[in-house]
């Protein structure tokens, strides 16, 4: 498979039909939450400490948008922390096509640098070529892979985009495709700890098809 430094879930999509798929329909095993914001459910097994979500995000997804994260505990503060924020950044960044704006306050919150300009960009192209998303998403197998020095950082997770599609703003009209194994993706990054002790998505490379993320 090839690798690409663009996220699946608009990099699947062409420019004139935006052919996306998303997150799957598996039962989640843990504790679930709602996570802080409309249509997004969390499971994390163990529960991170109460002082983890003090300053959760709010998100506010289109009433056809909903998210799930599955995310684990690592009993380790630091992974834990980054896990965290790499699983909000998912969220912020379906937030931000739901809303049509690239420069919400948490995609501002939660990246930075390349990954930033990229995602800002793009919202915006895809919005005025009248397109947007519709939808299930579903994120899991969350991983630190790196640490250096508790400021930069390399991790992974899957997304299962099966149930999820491109939609025309205009005529409202999902455009649906078939699920696939290519509807299973790999994302790999780098992110970065900020003055605000939140950490950015800096750069974001994705896998379709991974064997890593493949289910049944």
């Amino acid at each position: 498979m090839k690798r690409r430094t663009v996220p699946a879930a608009i990099a699947l999509a062409t420019i004139a039909a935006l052919l996306l798929t998303a997150c799957g329909d598996d039962s989640s095993k843990g504790n679930n939450a709602k996570v802080a914001g409309t249509g997004t459910e969390e499971s994390v097994s163990p529960s991170p400490s109460a002082s983890a979500d003090k300053y959760a995000p709010t998100f506010a997804f289109p009433s056809d948008i909903t998210v799930t994260v599955d995310r684990q505990s690592t009993g380790d503060a630091t992974k834990d922390a980054i896990l965290r924020d790499v699983a909000y950044s998912t969220q912020a960044n379906i937030e931000a096509f739901g809303k049509g704006d690239g420069k919400t306050a948490n995609m501002s919150r939660y990246f930075g640098g390349a990954a930033f300009t990229y995602w800002s960009q793009r919202v915006a192209t895809l919005k005025k070529q009248g397109l947007t998303l519709t939808g299930h998403y579903r994120y899991y197998n969350f991983e630190v892979t790196d640490v250096a020095n508790g400021k930069t950082a390399a991790a992974r997770y899957c997304e299962d985009q099966n149930k999820a599609y491109g939609k025309k703003i205009k005529s409202n009209k999902a455009l649906l495709t078939k699920p696939s194994d290519k509807g299973f993706v790999l994302y790999t990054l780098q992110a970065a700890r900020d003055s605000a002790g939140d950490w950015q998505v800096t750069q974001q490379n994705w896998k379709e098809g991974d064997a890593a993320c493949v289910r049944g």
